[in-house]
């Protein structure tokens, strides 16, 4: 075993991971990056078949985006935002607030943080203040099934992943939630299981639209009013890539605004072009013409560079902070890196390239091949659902189509494959029996039909069948 991974092995402790079964081989060790493509400390290379999870958006080791890193590292590297301005997040924010417009609709102030669990613990702290300094005096919140929002407190208590969650359970709030429009498992689609996305052939009366309505009307009358929605716009990440029925957005939104409740749109995995019409926007919101009172964005802010998050809301909440000093209306939060300088150049420099014409065409492009090539999995009889909205897709494995019969996790089915896929070079990593595949958006034709074809070959090393026409 090499030096490095014998000194990860000692003293490293890697998230959500199983440690013990971490320390019976010996770890990839990342050494260099080139666009799509990274290689380890033995010289292999492999394709990014999940942009270093959800982050990396313009390949590895971009010039240009490693030329505006090198510029501000020749000016300063970091200074305090408690008490200091500086230039890059000043730009950044302007920038990021010009591209969430809905219309004339949509927020006017950015709050700089860290990473995703952070952006939505802004989020959450900002609307439950907001709603007790206007008379609320028990803000509550509105998640969906299976929602994962980060992992500090506040954002778990948001989260309703058991798996993740149940044990941290005293420490939390409560939260209520409402069924996620998963179209696959819904007990209310009455459709029987074709080889399509179940979003195609869905047989419903969008009960789950009606679920939520439900929640905010019985919260209403037992005087437990809910003043917070919280969703990930389009696409449920951590969930399993549950994909949403268009117009449920919107219904649901609606509903939150006929209730008074703020919308808390997570697009820490779905903005930056992740899942929309290029033509549409940067943010997933914006794909059904919607305004969010808080928008939380991290992963892809800085194009997979550097930690950074932020979250954008609107005038009137933050006014419900401004006040004479000795009134305390003080927004009571922050980090030590909040507004980084680095960060916010290497975030200038990536909504510059996905902001160009050339990119919204390569982007373009991109999503028709990847639709186009995800087709050939559907002759495997173990692949039940597969998602794919805008350049994120998810391929549910099952262990009968034509049932849903899930997987025992113990199976450790999902894992097995993305193993199978990094001996032919293509690193990916499940979620459950979910295999995911988010390319970096300077994939090109011949890598993105390498990663489908490593996974194809791969359900069938790990899943042996005969091929269905």
């Amino acid at each position: 075993m090499q030096k490095i991974a014998q000194l990860d092995h000692e003293y490293v402790w890697h998230p959500f991971t199983q440690m013990k079964d971490w320390l019976r081989e010996e770890p990839i060790v990342i050494t260099r990056g080139k666009g799509v493509t990274i290689w380890d400390s033995r010289g292999r290379k492999y394709l990014d078949a999940n942009s270093s999870i959800w982050t990396n958006l313009h390949g590895h080791a971009h010039p240009k985006m490693n030329r505006a890193i090198n510029a501000q590292l020749k000016k300063i590297a970091h200074s305090s935002a408690l008490g200091l301005a500086n230039e890059p997040a000043a730009l950044l924010a302007e920038r990021l607030i010009k591209s969430n417009k809905v219309g004339e609709n949509g927020p006017t102030k950015v709050f700089f943080s860290d990473d995703g669990s952070t952006a939505m613990e802004v989020a959450l702290k900002l609307s439950y203040e907001y709603w007790r300094r206007t008379g609320v005096s028990k803000p509550r919140f509105l998640s969906m099934e299976g929602a994962y929002h980060g992992d500090t407190v506040g954002a778990v208590s948001l989260g309703h992943v058991d798996l993740f969650h149940r044990a941290f359970k005293n420490l939390l709030f409560e939260t209520d939630s409402a069924p996620a429009p998963y179209c696959y498992r819904c007990p209310h689609n009455k459709a029987e299981p074709q080889r399509a996305d179940a979003r195609s052939y869905r047989k419903c009366d969008f009960e789950c639209v009606t679920a939520v309505e439900k929640k905010f009307s019985e919260a209403n009358r037992s005087g437990k009013r809910i003043t917070g929605f919280v969703v990930e716009p389009l696409m449920q990440g951590a969930a399993g890539m549950i994909a949403q029925p268009e117009g449920w957005l919107t219904r649901v939104c609606q509903i939150a605004r006929n209730y008074r409740a703020h919308v808390i749109a997570d697009e820490v995995m779905t903005g930056f072009g992740r899942v929309t019409d290029p033509a549409k926007g940067l943010f997933a919101m914006q794909q059904e013409d919607l305004a969010a009172d808080f928008v939380a964005v991290a992963k892809g802010l800085t194009g997979g560079y550097l930690p950074m998050a932020a979250t954008l809301t609107t005038r009137p909440v933050f006014e419900a902070f401004l006040g004479e000093y000795e009134e305390f209306k003080t927004f009571f939060h922050g980090h030590s890196y909040t507004g980084n300088q680095l960060g916010a150049s290497a975030a200038l420099a990536s909504l510059g390239l996905l902001q160009s014409r050339q990119s919204l065409a390569e982007r373009t492009k991109l999503a028709t091949r990847f639709d186009r090539g995800l087709q050939r999995l559907w002759k495997h009889p173990n692949v039940g659902d597969m998602r794919r909205v805008g350049l994120v897709a998810g391929i549910e494995l099952v262990r009968n189509w034509r049932t849903r019969e899930a997987f025992e996790l113990r199976e450790r089915v999902g894992i097995r494959v993305c193993n199978a896929m990094t001996k032919r070079g293509v690193l990916t990593r499940p979620i459950g029996n979910v295999i995911v595949l988010m390319p970096p958006y300077c994939t090109p034709a011949h890598e993105l039909a390498k990663m489908i074809g490593a996974l194809e070959e791969s359900l069938f090393e790990v899943l042996p069948a005969e091929s269905l026409s």
